[in-house]
């Protein structure tokens, strides 16, 4: 099994729509993948690990998957469609990484 991580950077200024994200874009994600996708989460960052710090990261979704090929497979001929939605929720540019699950 394998996760992939789309992760949102906090900074200064920028925007994110966590309402659009979750009710909109996750959806939209999980019908384009169809069942090549496993299961997903979504993270809202609450805080930093000291009291009153900011979280490194506004958002994180993730989407798991058999293998980085299924990922792959089923991710290719829907790219655009995906990628072309981010500047709907957010100005910022996600970081993604691509886990092999352990536990």
């Amino acid at each position: 099994m394998i996760k992939v991580s789309v992760m949102y950077p906090r900074k200064d200024g920028a925007t994110f729509d966590m309402d659009y994200y979750c009710a909109t874009h996750m959806p939209l994600v999980r019908e384009k993948l169809g069942a090549a996708l496993k299961g997903m989460s979504i993270d809202s960052g609450l805080a930093g690990p000291e009291p009153g710090s900011a979280p490194a990261y506004v958002a994180m979704g993730h989407l798991l998957f058999d293998s980085t090929e299924s990922f792959q497979a089923a991710f290719a001929p829907h790219a655009e469609a995906i990628l072309g939605d981010i500047r709907n929720y957010t100005d910022i540019e996600p970081i993604i990484q691509i886990s092999d699950v352990k536990l």
